[in-house]
C-alpha cells in the first residue's frame, strides 16, 4: 500500500514510518522539513497522489486554546480536502484517551475539533484514542520545572509506549475503517509522579517533585478521567521495559 503520515518526523510520526516501511509499504512523508505543510496546503496534493490511507500523528504547538483550535481545525481542514481530492480512502487519526470528559484543556479543546472534523469530513476514517506515552511523566515534569524543583500533577494514567502505538496505528492503517476505536493503552496503571520520579533516576536527573493539582492539570484529571474504557487494545510494552531503554545523557 502507499500509506502517507502526516507529522513524519515527529516522535510517533517517524516511528510509523518505520514500522511501515519495514512492512514494505510505500510511505509518503508529511511534514513542513519534507516540504510539505498542512497549514498552507503547499505541496500536499503531490503527496497524496495515489494514496491508499493517511496516518495523521501531527501535534499542536504550545498555544492558547483559541490558536490550538484554530491550528488543527485548518490543518486537519487542508489535509482532508486534499485526501478527497485524491481519493485516499482511509483517514486514520491518533488522539487522546479521556477527551471528550475534561474540560479546561487547551490541547484537548484542538483534539476534539480535530476529531469533529475527521468524523464529518467525507473520507472515510478511524480514530484511534491513546493514553499518554511512557516518556509523558517526565515532559510534564520539565514544563515546570525551576531550580531542581518541578510541580507535577498525580494523576493516575495508564501509559503506553511510543513504539507500541506505532505499530499499531500501522495496523489500522492498513486495515478497513473502524470509526471510533476503544482506545489504545499500556498493561499497567501509574501515579504520575512515581513514573517522573523513576523516569529522572533511570536518565540521571536530581529533581524534587512537588505533587499538586494547581498547575497545568486540574483535579478535573483525577481519578480515572484519563483510563482507557471497555474494549481498548492493551499493548504490551511495559513501563518498567520502557524504563530499561533509558539511559543518562552521554552514556
Amino acid at each position: 500500500m502507499r500509506i502517507a503520515v502526516a507529522g513524519a518526523t515527529g516522535n510517533i510520526g517517524a516511528l510509523t514510518v518505520a514500522v511501515l516501511e519495514r512492512a514494505g509499504h510505500e510511505v509518503v512523508g508529511i511534514s513542513r522539513g519534507l516540504g510539505v505543510d498542512l497549514i498552507t496546503g503547499q505541496g500536499l496534493d503531490a503527496a497524496l497522489a495515489g494514496v491508499d490511507a493517511v496516518i495523521d500523528a501531527t501535534n499542536g504547538p504550545t498555544l492558547d486554546r483559541e490558536a490550538l483550535v484554530e491550528y488543527f481545525a485548518t490543518a486537519t481542514t487542508n489535509l482532508l480536502d486534499a485526501e478527497r481530492r485524491a481519493g485516499v480512502r482511509h483517514h486514520v487519526l491518533l488522539s487522546i484517551v479521556g477527551i471528550h470528559d475534561i474540560e479546561g484543556n487547551a490541547h484537548y479543546y484542538g483534539k476534539r475539533e480535530q476529531e469533529r472534523l475527521v468524523r464529518e469530513g467525507g473520507v472515510p476514517w478511524t480514530i484511534v484514542p491513546a493514553t499518554q506515552f511512557h516518556d509523558f511523566a517526565a515532559m510534564v515534569a520539565s514544563w515546570a520545572e525551576q531550580d531542581g524543583v518541578a510541580a507535577i500533577a498525580p494523576l493516575l494514567v495508564q501509559p503506553v509506549a511510543p513504539a507500541d502505538v506505532a505499530e499499531f496505528l500501522a495496523e489500522v492503517a492498513t486495515g478497513e475503517p473502524r470509526g471510533l476505536h476503544p482506545g489504545l493503552a499500556g498493561p499497567d496503571r501509574h501515579d504520575l509522579v512515581d513514573m517522573a520520579r523513576r523516569t529522572h533516576q533511570a536518565v540521571g536527573r536530581e529533581v524534587r517533585l512537588v505533587p499538586t493539582w494547581d498547575g497545568v492539570f486540574g483535579v478535573e484529571m483525577s481519578g480515572n478521567a484519563l483510563l482507557p474504557g471497555p474494549g481498548a487494545r492493551i499493548a504490551p510494552t511495559t513501563f518498567e521495559q520502557w524504563l530499561a531503554t533509558q539511559r543518562p545523557a552521554g552514556a
